[in-house]
């Protein structure tokens, strides 16, 4: 495995993953950014195509390693994008989609023109897009609306860029040098410690992490109570399944273990975190690192919450960031551990919940994902995704 720091939608990320894995791969199977759709495999049909520091790119055929220290935008990046703004209105406009699959990589491409060309030249068009196949639309609708997009933007004096910011011929990120690196990278910690190093860590350390989930609970007890609760870090702790504390809690240091089974697969990091709260806004922020001695894995987490008060109560949001390396990252995907902290906060919300009542949380027992829990929560969220696209589509026919 190697660890590979790049910045992917204006966030620097650091992940492990095989010498031998594409750039596609990586981001939608590391980072969870599925908008890149893979179709040939073999750099032909664009369906996956990003931008590499701002230049159009096969991710399908480029290797992860090989983006060390890059700028990788996928289409999820290009949400606020007003370019890709003006070119998804001219899609929908010109029925420029019909499967859409490969909509994300086409329009990375159509972006690319926009830019470049001086004058919606048709021909022009065609060549810049002869690189994205689509086996629905005939490509009409297609340039109708990158044509519509570059006339509207030529005609509000809005001026082409030279060579869509390209700065010296070769293949795409052959102008990015070692100095150059460090300077776009934003700082990222290097490689998660042994699990023997974690109890010397004199202060524990902020990192930018590889994946963020939002998560949030409700509980019926008001905000103030909720937070002078947060504030008793042992009591916190006693609502955690799987966690508990090995020393005395100070807010500058927290050492505890927390188990985690996934299946058959158990792990029990041992670690230590910090402590921040804001009473002004009701918030805070927990920063831990993490390992677990038998699966030689490590992790770096950071909790950030804010209460806010509703009519039955307080809702707790919550942001979870970490980042995971090691044996356990093989069956960390973002799914997985998307599922697993849902449960562990529904059980962390209800024991939260009979303790302020004044009862017993009960016993600390490692949270535990089941494959056929999650296979059928999988299953469910996409019949209910599928169910509302139907009603949503049904409701625009009629």
């Amino acid at each position: 495995m190697s660890m590979i720091a790049l910045t992917v939608n204006r966030r620097a990320v650091q992940v492990s993953a095989e010498p031998r894995t594409n750039l596609a791969d990586f981001v939608r199977e590391k980072l969870d950014l599925t908008g890149t759709h893979l179709g040939c495999e073999h750099g032909v049909c664009g369906a996956c195509t990003v931008l590499l520091d701002g230049v159009p790119a096969r991710s399908c055929i480029t290797y992860a390693v090989a983006c060390e220290g890059a700028e990788v935008t996928t289409i999820e990046g290009l949400d606020d994008d007003s370019v890709t703004t003006e070119l998804r209105a001219a899609f929908t406009r010109e029925h420029a989609l019909q499967c859409g699959y490969c909509t994300p990589g086409m329009l990375v491409s159509a972006r690319d023109l926009v830019l470049r060309l001086p004058q919606a030249d048709e021909r022009l068009i065609r060549v810049g897009l002869s690189g994205n196949l689509c086996r629905c639309t005939g490509y009409v609708g297609i340039v109708r609306a990158v044509k519509s997009v570059i006339e509207a933007r030529r005609a509000r004096d809005i001026a082409p860029m030279p060579d869509g910011g390209r700065k010296i011929l070769g293949p795409v990120g052959s102008d990015r040098s070692d100095a150059d690196r460090t300077e776009r990278m934003r700082p990222v910690e290097s490689e998660p410690m042994s699990p023997e190093a974690v109890g010397s860590v004199a202060s524990i350390p902020d990192f930018t992490p590889a994946t963020v989930l939002e998560q949030q609970f409700t509980v019926a007890h008001p905000p103030e109570q909720v937070f002078a609760m947060f504030d008793d870090i042992a009591a916190v702790a006693a609502c955690l399944p799987g966690a508990s504390l090995t020393g005395p809690p100070r807010p500058e240091r927290v050492e505890g273990t927390i188990r985690v089974r996934i299946g058959p697969i158990a792990g029990t990091f041992q670690g230590a975190a910090r402590v921040e709260r804001s009473p002004t806004d009701m918030s805070g922020r927990i920063v831990g690192i993490g390992n677990d001695r038998r699966s030689r894995s490590s992790t770096q987490g950071e909790i950030r919450y804010r209460l806010v008060p509703i009519e039955q109560g307080t809702r707790v949001d919550l942001s979870i960031g970490y980042t995971l390396t090691g044996m356990l990252a093989q069956v960390g995907r973002p799914g997985l551990v998307r599922d697993l902290a849902a449960r562990l906060i529904a059980e962390f919300a209800g024991n939260l919940d009979r303790r302020l009542s004044g009862t017993s949380p009960g016993d600390a027992t490692a949270v535990e994902l089941n494959g056929m829990a999650l296979a059928f929560g999988l299953l469910r969220a996409r019949l209910a995704g599928w169910v509302g696209r139907f009603l949503s589509n049904k409701g625009g026919a009629t």
